[in-house]
């Protein structure tokens, strides 16, 4: 989820000349993240394909209320558009993404890509978790016992809530983490989890001196497991993924020398899939259902015990009632994403800026990203016909952007249960090539290792296993 989009003022054509909003998801009056110093960069994966170039104008319609990414028209014709899968993951998968993208740009840079730089080291190390340690970020870290996290407490005193200071700020590696419940739970549920391998590292006779490296490695290595053999699965296919870590990656292949780069076609496009997923209302728990993501369920505050997320309800756990299935992945979004509250976009100059639909279309047409049938050509595949996209019918004449072909791809060829080939080999590619690519992962490190901590069935560690895991203990 994005920062509101801004635009130069109209021309005296009165043409709009849109550039792309910072790459995160909190208002201009608040941080946009932690006081790291690297500094990366972002680069196109298909530098040869021509930029798309479509009506600034009917981006703007395209994305906005009632328009073409509207699913409100989905209900009223009464077509359901629940998927298979659970409604966690695109919380999961917008946790990875503030693991290894920030973009800090001020907006007028936006128009020339040469200018944004990534201040997230690309690596799935769990940075947002751990900022710089407990010597550079003391402020993440128990006082008494600093081989540990700080966890929070709620309005019932039980350690359910991110640490907050006075003003009920969340006091984590990364702010954007306390946009929405889920992704804040999230967070507290790794917090839970590598405090819970403290205490097992320290009863195994691990020296103080070493316990934090141990626990964070070990935090961080789960991880890494679950987004190469669960999330990624999951979300583009066993059989990709196969072909991938088989035949090795076609298209991202990043320097071996310096850090891996993120592509354009990542991060402003295909990694964007999740929007499309996000449910029109959650069950939370047992006793809170029937809520939206926004404005219902909003962060930047304290989280009461009322809110504190039963995962059962959002994921797969054995033992328990099947989970609420995510949204298709289909091209629509659901209202509470297309109307955004102020609290996210902060004051807009064009109502339109509300729409996170708009603001994925307008970023990918500045930044100059190729169409989606290009980006399938180059890769080898037949292009989606124009009557399986259906924007023709909006007007819009030229192929599609990106973003919206990934969406429409999904649904045409996998029921909106997982990405296609073209926005799946995207997103596969980078996840894994940046795992491989970091010195410091269990595929680098020790490609044989296996998950230490307990698995609920036989078949393998999952995330369910880690959020079980983080519930066990009190979080201390």
């Amino acid at each position: 989820m994005t920062e509101p989009v801004a635009s130069a003022p109209p021309t005296e054509a009165g043409t709009l000349h849109l550039a792309p909003g910072r790459d995160h998801c909190l208002a201009p009056s608040r941080s946009v993240d932690a006081p790291f110093a690297y500094s990366g960069k972002y680069d196109r994966m298909f530098p040869d394909l021509p930029s798309l170039v479509g009506e600034e104008e009917l981006l703007l319609t395209l994305g906005s209320s009632g328009g073409y990414c509207d699913s409100i028209a989905v209900d009223r014709d009464g077509v359901q558009d629940d998927a298979t899968g659970a409604a966690g993951w695109p919380f999961f998968g917008q946790l990875i993404a503030h693991d290894i993208t920030a973009d800090r740009s001020s907006l007028q840079e936006h128009a020339d890509p040469r200018t944004i730089h990534n201040f997230r080291t690309p690596r799935a190390n769990l940075e947002c978790l751990y900022g710089v340690g407990p010597v550079g970020s003391p402020f993440l870290y128990d006082r008494d016992d600093p081989a540990k996290l700080l966890v929070g407490e709620n309005d019932s005193g039980r350690p359910f809530d991110l640490p907050r200071n006075s003003q009920g700020i969340a006091l984590i590696g990364d702010p954007r983490n306390d946009v929405h419940l889920f992704v804040s739970q999230l967070h507290l549920s790794l917090l839970k989890a590598h405090n819970g391998l403290v205490d097992r590292l320290r009863a195994a006779g691990v020296g103080e001196s070493e316990l934090f490296d141990e626990a964070a490695r070990a935090t961080r290595w789960h991880y890494q497991w679950v987004i190469v053999n669960e999330f990624l699965p999951t979300l583009v296919g066993a059989e990709l993924m196969s072909e991938i870590e088989a035949d090795g990656p076609r298209y991202y292949r990043p320097d071996s020398e310096r850090d891996p780069y993120i592509p354009f076609e990542f991060a402003d496009a295909a990694y964007r899939y999740g929007h499309s997923q996000v449910r029109h209302t959650y069950r939370v728990n047992s006793e809170t259902e029937g809520v939206a993501v926004f404005p219902d369920l909003v962060g930047f505050g304290p989280v009461p015990e009322s809110h504190v997320v039963d995962w059962a309800c959002l994921f797969e756990i054995p033992g328990n009632s099947p989970p609420q299935p995510a949204k298709k992945i289909d091209g629509r979004l659901a209202r509470s994403l297309i109307e955004l509250p102020r609290e996210i976009t902060g004051d807009v100059p064009v109502e339109a800026y509300h729409s996170l639909a708009v603001r994925d279309l307008v970023r990918g047409q500045a930044i100059g990203l190729p169409s989606g049938e290009s980006v399938a050509r180059a890769m080898g595949h037949e292009p989606l016909e124009p009557e399986q996209i259906g924007l023709a019918e909006c007007g819009w004449a030229a192929e599609t952007p990106l973003w919206l072909y990934v969406l429409k791809e999904s649904e045409a060829l996998t029921d909106g249960d997982r990405l296609g080939p073209v926005g799946g080999r995207i997103v596969a590619e980078v996840l894994l090539g940046i795992v491989d690519a970091d010195p410091g992962s269990y595929r680098a490190v020790d490609a044989a290792w296996r998950p230490t901590l307990p698995a609920g069935q036989a078949g393998g560690f999952k995330l369910a296993d880690l959020l079980v895991f983080a519930s066990s203990g009190d979080g201390s």
